[in-house]
């Protein structure tokens, strides 16, 4: 049986427990995540910086998942323009079954091989993509043939999984897996499995996106002006760059179009 799929020892009398007593304990196994994440770097850090390459030579990168996963895929994704200042079609997020599946669960979408790679084809992935293939299990159909589809284009394609040896992780060129062992709640991959995922996926798009240089010093020079707390956080950074007042470096960023770089090296 699959380590996520197996009931966990401490958990079994979770039903009468207190609501502190859960907590403690839900707290005490999301604990394991971490160790489960640090075991898994190495592998983390070369597909970083893969990625990192990619998007130097003109690639885009495409994660792809069902379910939790496919949500946590989509989140990444959608967070990368904003805080980074990159187009939005560099980091995508594919969940199985579209869209509506961000709101309303479609659990049969995985088991369908055919949509994952017709979910590419829509997308025009090529050779200079990279995949990176998320599931917990690491069985889910409608991943593996994405993962396999894009390997035969020639495109580089990892996995990101929380069981060792899964057939994903045998497919992908290299396999972040975090074993974050039986979930809380049996089964339950939204919990342990999920938050590794979302912290193998902050740490991919943060840290290729420093290697790309959109980033200076700990901060972040590509920000858009979207709204009042950016344009204060712009301030900030220009003000903390240059050593100048906030009022100069207002001044600065409303001469070159609100962009931190030109106003820093004016």
């Amino acid at each position: 049986m699959l380590k996520t799929e197996m009931r966990n020892p401490d958990t079994y009398s979770i039903d009468k427990m207190s609501t502190f007593e859960m907590l403690e304990i839900i707290n005490n196994e999301n604990a394991r995540v971490t160790v489960a994440v640090e075991s898994a770097l190495p592998r983390i850090a070369a597909v970083c910086d893969a990625v990192a390459d990619a998007i130097k030579s003109g690639g885009r990168i495409f994660y792809i998942g069902s379910g939790t996963s496919g949500r946590l895929a989509v989140c990444d994704a959608a967070e990368c323009p904003p805080t980074f200042g990159v187009p939005c079609d560099l980091f995508n997020g594919i969940i199985a079954g579209g869209e509506k599946c961000m709101f309303r669960a479609a659990e049969n979408a995985e088991d369908n091989p055919e949509a994952g790679v017709e979910d590419l084809k829509a997308r025009d992935f090529c050779n200079k993509d990279i995949l990176i293939g998320i599931s917990a299990s690491g069985s889910a159909a409608y991943v593996i043939s994405a993962v396999n589809y894009a390997k035969s284009l020639g495109a580089k394609a990892f996995s990101i999984t929380n069981n060792p040896g899964s057939e994903l992780g045998k497919t992908a060129d290299i396999d972040i897996c975090t074993d974050t062992g039986p979930e809380v709640i049996t089964g339950s991959t939204r919990m342990k499995a999920g938050t590794a995922q979302k912290i193998i996926l902050n740490m991919i798009s943060t840290a290729s996106m420093v290697k790309c240089g959109c980033v200076y010093e700990n901060m972040m020079i590509n920000l858009r002006p979207t709204n009042k707390k950016l344009r204060r956080r712009m301030i900030g950074i220009v003000t903390e760059i240059l050593g100048c007042t906030e009022e100069k470096a207002e001044e600065l960023l409303e001469e070159n179009g609100w962009n931190i770089r030109c106003a820093v090296e004016k």
